[in-house]
């Protein structure tokens, strides 16, 4: 069975992690974290991988990709 984890936990994540971190060693932390099969879900999107939820939060700017890696915006996930 999948387990669905919710983006914030994401964010969560992130504030417990050093930043910057390189897309492949966040994506390593959300296995570890949530388990390699999880799905993830935002309140407006459903059934995403882990690399497509970093992409979605990218976009959004809840995170932020330079030349140093991905860190953190300080955006919040309001709702959950």
């Amino acid at each position: 069975m999948t387990t669905s984890v919710h983006g914030r936990k994401l964010l969560n994540l992130m504030e417990t992690l050093p930043q910057p971190l390189a897309k492949e060693t966040l994506l390593e932390q959300m296995a570890e974290n949530f388990g390699t099969e999880a799905a993830f879900h935002t309140c407006s999107q459903q059934n995403l991988t882990a690399e497509s939820l970093v992409e979605l939060f990218l976009k959004k700017g809840k995170l932020v990709e330079n030349q140093e890696g991905i860190t953190a915006s300080g955006c919040s996930c309001k709702g959950h």
